[in-house]
């Protein structure tokens, strides 16, 4: 196999080391981050201007729009600019450049709507251009077979959110977002329960969660820079969506403790599936389906503006990971490479720091310090925390005087920073309805929490390495249709 071979098996484009002498290139570059200097001032006089700025009966720049605004075509400079040198010599960079312009205005658009119509146009544009970024590669079967699978998943998403969009629509009589969530509580049970369900499962769709992840997991056949996008942004939709319609999805208190048990299972079983996973990109595929589940979570628990601030910090997390996923590859013999053990004294260190963690948190937001949900939230922030520290203290070279001393001095001001950002967060969703829900904590919250906390524990313990019938179940899980997988990489080779 030739080394370009070697490099384009994966889904990535071969890198020249020179930069396109195309033109689309630097023009949609330059414009990209024209419209984030432009968003980042939209942003700026939200502080200074009250209320939505409206085209009534067509799009609103409220606080959710800003935000979103500035992350996507942040991301998208980002890409569009490591692009230009990773697509350097493709014949269809043009082509690409062209699809990633596309997928930032269907996004820009998307979280301005207010016209029901328009806000499902761009829901749908934003997955058809996704799913062609996911089969660039013409000529490829798999990154076709991948794309066409895609397409699937988001037009049904699209088909969701239609019939919700159309059943308020009925049941309100408003034609704009705005008008039925200001009507939400006006639908009838039986209406509301159509929407409302149609809604979530649009959702998950969009954000992959499980059983929807099968589309995220075959993508890998997307160029490494739109699997950043794509990681970084589009998986978002579904935290937005829910957060644009919070006042539906918040009429019942069933249906947000269906939320968090969505969330739960599927924060859990992406973290399951990620153990079994070898290949880097396909890691953090499964990192993503998990993360999503934990973004649900905190919608479920009423904090919309959590879940917001989460999709926003994973965002810069992931686009950083996919786009220097090269880097991560390494040859080690076995043996090599494995955890060190925390020891009795790095896991006491690890857990006081995760409930200091909890204790910043809930100080600098006031979640945490009632009996409502804001404990679950406040909880999370304990487990993610102690997840954290327990692999800084094992896994670090330095003595271990250094590390225990270190993780606090590290990680509470981390967990002080992300308090900082929810804290913006929410203000800047401050023209946003239902930003904040929090639920009375009832025997369901328990028994959810419980279960929670008792398959987290067991899968930091590695219990999934002590049953060969879970493992291959977790590997049959991962898998993507076969038709996806590139099984002889000399099949594929760009030119």
């Amino acid at each position: 196999m030739t080394e370009q071979q070697q490099t384009t098996a994966v889904g990535q484009l071969p890198n020249t080391g020179t930069e396109s002498t195309s033109l689309a290139p630097r023009v949609f570059t330059r414009v990209v981050w024209a419209l984030c200097v432009a968003s980042l001032g939209v942003l700026v006089a939200r502080f200074v201007v009250d209320g939505a700025w409206t085209l009534p009966g067509v799009a609103a720049v409220d606080g959710l729009t800003a935000v979103m605004w500035v992350v996507v075509t942040f991301f998208s400079g980002i890409v569009h600019s490591y692009s230009r040198r990773y697509m350097a010599g493709s014949r269809t960079i043009d082509r690409f450049f062209g699809g990633v312009f596309a997928f930032t205005l269907a996004v820009m658009v998307l979280v301005a709507a207010d016209h029901v119509a328009l806000f499902a146009a761009a829901w749908v544009a934003m997955g058809l251009v996704m799913a062609d970024l996911i089969g660039h590669v013409r000529g490829w079967p798999q990154a076709a077979a991948a794309a066409t699978l895609a397409r699937r998943y988001f037009l049904a998403s699209g088909a969701l959110l239609t019939v919700a969009l159309v059943t308020l629509w009925v049941a309100t009589g408003a034609t704009t977002v705005s008008g039925i969530v200001a009507a939400a509580d006006t639908v009838p049970q039986t209406a509301w329960l159509v929407a409302a369900g149609a809604l979530l499962l649009a959702a998950m769709i969009q954000s992959a969660l499980v059983p929807f992840h099968t589309w995220l997991l075959s993508s890998m056949t997307a160029p490494t820079p739109a699997s950043a996008l794509m990681h970084a942004g589009f998986v978002n939709a579904g935290g937005v969506l829910l957060v644009r319609f919070a006042p539906v999805v918040t009429a019942d208190a069933q249906f947000m403790l269906l939320l968090l048990a969505v969330g739960a299972t599927s924060a859990l079983l992406g973290k399951l599936l990620k153990t079994v996973q070898s290949d880097v990109k396909r890691q953090l595929g499964c990192s993503t389906v998990g993360q999503m589940g934990f973004m649900i979570m905190q919608a479920g628990l009423g904090f919309f503006g959590a879940a917001l601030t989460h999709l926003v910090l994973h965002g810069f997390y992931k686009a950083y990971q996919f786009l220097s996923a090269g880097g991560q590859v390494e040859q080690t013999a076995p043996g090599e490479g494995d955890s060190k053990s925390a020891g009795v004294l790095g896991t006491a260190v690890a857990f006081l720091s995760a409930l200091a963690g909890g204790a910043v948190f809930a100080a600098l937001t006031g979640k945490g310090t009632h009996l409502d949900s804001g404990l679950l939230l406040a909880g999370l922030v304990v487990l993610t925390t102690l997840h954290a520290t327990r692999t800084a203290v094992a896994q670090t070279d330095l003595p271990a005087a250094v590390r225990f001393g270190a993780v606090p001095l590290v990680f509470l001001p981390a967990i002080a920073v992300y308090a900082l950002a929810y804290n913006l967060v929410h203000a800047l969703l401050v023209d946003v309805p239902v930003v904040t829900a929090p639920a009375d904590l009832t025997l369901v919250h328990g028994v959810v929490a419980a279960a929670f906390l008792a398959v987290y524990i067991a899968i930091e313990r590695g219990a999934y390495e002590h049953s060969q019938r879970l493992y291959v179940a977790l590997l049959n899980l991962s898998q993507p249709p076969s038709d996806t997988v590139l099984t002889a990489k000399e099949d594929y080779n760009e030119y």
